[in-house]
């Protein structure tokens, strides 16, 4: 088979991935569009700030089509998140044939490990972060200010927030990943601690809201997250500096 032809086998395979991710995505948003409804859906998103806010509170929406688009939006989030593991995977199938069987070893965990931490980045941000921060946010206002929350302001802050501790968690990942690649070595992680934590802090303070418990709970996490990305590394490490197979160095 030829350059050309084999170019075109892999463009045609990356059109069918593609499409079977898409195609996985709008299945998991047409069901839930369906069943529970947006309506529920942004509601079930909005319980947190509902629950620290005075009671009889309501959400206000600023734009025409706003009620309607933003329930659209968090529903197509949350297909995303279920449909990702299969993205993931649809990901992985086409650039599997491409990589060695010590590689494969490695990557497959890799793309379940990081599925898996990303979910429960978001879920500790949904269950355990915005309750308290909209908790101390409610009883550090004034009294005399009443609530009112938009809803596309909402959902932003909600998308910004998920992608921060979503990403927050992958930590162990990229750890892992520079050490087996040979960028940086455990020891030089190790060495590099304290730039981390200041480095934690800063990122906290950035992208969470201006106040010292949100930028704490991101902080403290990533920090947890570096040092069991240092531990599991030490074994990864070990894995990578072990002889390669016969037919491996023969395709090298």
């Amino acid at each position: 088979m030829s350059v050309q032809e084999t170019f075109v086998s892999h463009l045609i395979e990356l059109r069918t991935r593609v499409m079977h991710a898409l195609f996985a995505f709008v299945a998991a948003f047409v069901v839930l569009f369906l069943w529970p409804g947006s309506g529920p859906i942004y509601d079930f998103l909005a319980a947190p700030l509902m629950q620290a806010l005075p009671e009889g509170t309501r959400m206000i929406a600023t734009g025409v089509i706003t009620p309607f688009m933003v329930p659209v939006k968090v529903t197509a989030m949350v297909a995303f998140m279920l449909a990702l593991p299969y993205l993931l995977y649809q990901a992985w199938a086409f650039i599997a044939p491409g990589l060695y069987e010590h590689e494969k070893k490695l990557a497959l965990p890799i793309v379940v490990l990081s599925t898996v931490l990303f979910l429960i980045g978001v879920a500790f941000c949904y269950y355990f972060v915005f309750g308290k921060v909209f908790s101390f946010i409610n009883d550090f206002a004034p009294k005399s200010i009443t609530p009112a929350p938009d809803i596309e302001a909402y959902f932003s802050f909600v998308i910004t927030m998920f992608l921060a501790f979503g990403a927050t968690f992958e930590t162990p990942i990229v750890v892992i990943l520079l050490v087996r690649f040979g960028v940086v070595s455990v020891e030089k992680l190790k060495e590099a601690r304290p730039y981390v934590i200041v480095g934690a802090f800063i990122v906290a303070a950035v992208v969470t809201p201006p106040d010292v418990l949100s930028q704490f709970m991101l902080a403290l996490p990533m920090c947890v997250l570096y040092e069991v990305g240092l531990f599991l590394a030490r074994f990864v490490g070990r894995r990578a500096a072990e002889p390669k197979a016969p037919e491996e160095m023969a395709r090298e």
